[in-house]
């Protein structure tokens, strides 16, 4: 298994400024190599301020967004115009990148309660959507980097410990979530490691417990985080407050 690399920042706004700027460069590196960069975003308060410093960095101009594919690791099975959305949280970004070549096309929101019956349809067609952006014979698209918050819990995308597991690969539905809202659609673990850098980004000393128990074993049923990793590279990029018990 590839070791984690751990990144430790001062402050959750210099953390999101990093991850930003790294974000940037690995995008054009994947479509430098491949011409196309599948990326996965979060939401949270670390995961949005990420974003929006995507949105602040002058070395955005440097990308040629219409060759960007989004996508999310999980969302609140809400209604599409409700503030809990991660989507609509991130539109910041998604307004700074229209005018530099952004296809809307190409990016891949979860479905909303005002879209479908039930998280499951929803859920459904987003492992139909992943499929149809996949390789021949994958289930998804080969993510170039895919981003995970994680809670105090240690819950990453929604897959809370004890609560949420699937051996499927695609998105599932997530009933009774230990955090509100109670519905959602997330990625499965199966799914998140088959990227080629899984980013978990992690601020807060509220977080430091979990994140100390996610560097001890890996254990995917009682500490989620523990388990995340990807084929070629796994980073942790945290604050100082996190990082006090690793």
């Amino acid at each position: 298994m590839i070791a984690r690399q751990i990144t430790i920042h001062d402050d959750v706004a210099s953390t999101a400024h990093a991850i930003a700027a790294r974000l940037i460069t690995s995008i054009n590196d994947a479509i430098a190599a491949r011409g196309v960069a599948h990326v996965v975003v979060t939401g949270g308060s670390l995961g949005i301020a990420a974003l929006v410093a995507v949105a602040e960095n002058p070395a955005k101009t440097s990308v040629n967004w219409s060759q960007v594919h989004f996508w999310w690791g999980d969302e609140r099975f809400v209604a599409s115009d409700s503030a809990d959305r991660n989507v609509l949280q991130a539109e910041p970004l998604f307004a700074a990148l229209d005018e530099l070549g952004l296809d809307r096309g190409t990016v891949h929101a979860m479905g909303a309660s005002d879209q479908y019956e039930s998280a499951e349809q929803a859920a459904v067609a987003y492992t139909q959507l992943l499929a149809q952006e996949a390789p021949e014979g994958s289930a998804s698209p080969v993510f170039d980097v895919l981003m995970l918050g994680m809670g105090p819990d240690s819950h990453v995308a929604s897959l809370f410990p004890n609560h949420t597991r699937s051996d499927e690969l695609g998105a599932i539905a997530v009933h009774d979530s230990p955090k509100p809202p109670p519905h959602r659609v997330s990625l499965t673990m199966g799914t998140i490691n088959t990227a080629r850098e899984v980013w978990l980004i992690v601020a807060g000393a509220d977080k430091a417990p979990a994140l100390a128990a996610a560097s001890h074993e890996i254990n995917e049923m009682a500490v989620p985080a523990s388990a995340v990793r990807g084929t070629q590279a796994t980073r942790w990029i945290v604050d100082r407050a996190a990082s006090t018990l690793l």
